[in-house]
């Protein structure tokens, strides 16, 4: 997700305006620094709207909170579980930069990263298909969280191994196994989203998404910042030990275990005592979307293939390419350069009450007919912020100390984490009050999931091959060994040996920075302007023409 931040990711059905991206204000899921743009999620109002003639037929007095408040706190608990696997993703790239593995890898393993703005091609399925009897939400829930559970058990007593190999950490077997977890959290989201709906009565549907977004960071928060703090010897030893010790206080290992345990525990006690299909005396329930799959997908086809929808989606798809290398790589180049990962981590902590404010603040200025003009507006100042993440990167290495870096290098890495996010945040409101104000009302929760999963998409791929091209565009040369080079791992093995050293003469971070704000600021001259004219498109131009 570009920098999924203290906050992210995000993933399931839209919330409102108001709210911050799922997890996409948590801290970047490919190094900290960046804050990948928040995840997109699909929109409820229109599910919930078909109920209001049920209301005004059999009206009854609102029961409030206090009456339903063990199934928010149900709700609340399984975003929690859904944002504990996403949060431990997002530590791994940390974890393999600081065991000196390709940029290759880190972009093989990005593709972690993509389920969640890929499952609009599969919850038709988990929608459609299920077991009336053991309950429509309950069918996709019970064994995916059980499958996590597994996954993660089997991680616990393998991981280890994985990260520690003879030949270095084993990057396909590690992308392989939390693929499948991000595959299974998104999966799960999709049936939480959809029983979040009906679980709570209709005056009380709201606090979904309070729950989807309080939960998710909280569970991202446990699985990244708290679990990196915990895992570093270092701080351990320096905040919450008397006595030094050469490890953390928990393992990658016992993290993974324990969390196990708890899917594979509160998933039974779900399975046994949660009846899905018992509804409360005296409750207004939200009925259920009943939409066929294939009547789905065609509609889908029939948005995209409309010309004003899909010149908007061109353009959703490559309007992050000048912000790839860095909302992806500089994170990773920090630690790189000697900077703690748990200390970046920790300067997500700060940036959650701006995360929450930024939406509530930005949306005053996007609620007009031309909320992509704060799109075009906040362009090129995230484009000079990723040259200015470029020079912070080039001066870290200057401010290093025997004792780590000083108080002021971590404000400045502050301070430009902050400008980032304000500038993301008005371009990510921006985008969603557009997608609102142009989805056709009548179709407004296919329609709104569609334009963000391809928003969510133009973050992603451009995000993998930033980090992919860096070794290409990197320069090295063998010194100290004659006739060696260091080409390629092998040549750079060899350098070694013969007594001489790998010394980088031109970094690929360096040059893919000066290139992507060059492709962003064609992209802004030439496309963005298409994109503002869109603006000045006829509501008929967004109209989908479907058989009623």
């Amino acid at each position: 997700m570009e920098p999924l931040d203290l906050n992210r990711r995000k993933n399931g059905r839209q919330r409102k305006l108001a709210d911050h991206p799922p997890l996409e204000n948590m801290t970047d899921m490919r190094g900290v620094i960046s804050t990948p743009e928040p995840e997109v999620e699909e929109e409820t109002e229109g599910l919930i709207s078909g109920a209001d003639y049920e209301d005004r037929r059999h009206h009854m007095a609102p029961t409030g909170i206090r009456g339903e408040l063990g199934n928010v706190l149900l709700l609340l608990f399984l975003y929690v579980l859904q944002g504990i696997p996403l949060g431990l993703a997002g530590s791994i790239p940390l974890i393999l930069q600081s065991k000196n593995v390709s940029y290759r890898d880190q972009a093989f393993f990005s593709f972690v990263f993509w389920p969640f703005s890929l499952k609009l091609f599969w919850a038709p399925l988990v929608d459609a298909l299920y077991f009336s009897r053991f309950g429509r939400r309950k069918s996709w829930l019970v064994p995916t969280q059980y499958l996590l559970g597994f996954f993660m058990l089997y991680l616990s007593f393998t991981v280890n191994s994985l990260l520690q190999s003879e030949k270095g950490p084993n990057v396909v077997a590690l992308t392989g196994v939390f693929f499948m977890l991000a595959f299974l959290a998104a999966t799960q989201d999709i049936a939480v989203d959809g029983w979040a709906l009906t679980m709570l009565s209709r005056e009380n549907v709201g606090y979904a998404s309070t729950c989807n977004s309080v939960g998710q960071t909280a569970g991202y928060f446990l699985g990244n910042v708290l679990f990196l703090a915990l895992e570093s010897a270092d701080f351990c030893n320096k905040y919450l030990r008397v006595e030094p010790k050469e490890t953390g206080i928990v393992t990658l290992s016992d993290f993974l275990f324990f969390w196990g345990v708890v899917f594979m525990v509160s998933t039974t006690l779900v399975a046994i005592f949660k009846r899905e299909n018992g509804h409360g005396k005296g409750k207004r329930r939200v009925p259920e979307e009943t939409q066929g799959v294939m009547e789905t997908y065609k509609l889908l086809f029939t948005i995209v293939k409309m010309p004003t929808v899909f010149t908007f989606c061109m353009l959703l798809l490559t309007a992050k390419m000048g912000f790839s290398a860095a909302d992806a790589v500089t994170g990773l180049k920090l630690v790189e350069e000697g900077v703690p990962k748990e200390q970046l981590a920790l300067l997500a902590v700060p940036m959650v009450p701006l995360q929450i404010l930024l939406p509530l603040i930005i949306s005053k200025y996007t609620a007009g007919p031309r909320p992509l003009d704060i799109f075009y507006k906040a362009y090129p100042f995230r484009l000079l912020i990723g040259l200015e993440y470029a020079l912070l990167v080039w001066w870290t290495p200057s401010v290093k100390q025997e004792g780590g870096f000083p108080v002021y290098y971590y404000a400045v890495v502050l301070l430009s984490y902050a400008v980032h996010q304000v500038v993301l945040y008005s371009m990510y409101v921006a985008c969603m009050a557009f997608h609102a104000k142009v989805s056709d009302p009548l179709i407004g929760g296919t329609y709104m999931t569609l334009l963000n999963t391809v928003t969510n998409l133009g973050g992603n791929w451009p995000s993998t091959m930033a980090l992919w091209l860096v070794d290409p565009l990197t320069s090295k040369e063998c010194r100290g060994a004659a006739a060696q080079s260091c080409g390629s791992a092998a040549e750079a093995e060899l350098c070694v040996k013969e007594g001489g050293a790998c010394v980088t003469t031109l970094d690929g971070y360096y040059v893919e920075s000066l290139v992507c704000v060059v492709i962003g600021l064609t992209w802004w001259l030439w496309l963005g302007k298409k994109m503002k004219q869109l603006q000045e498109r006829s509501p008929a131009a967004w109209r989908c023409r479907v058989n009623q």
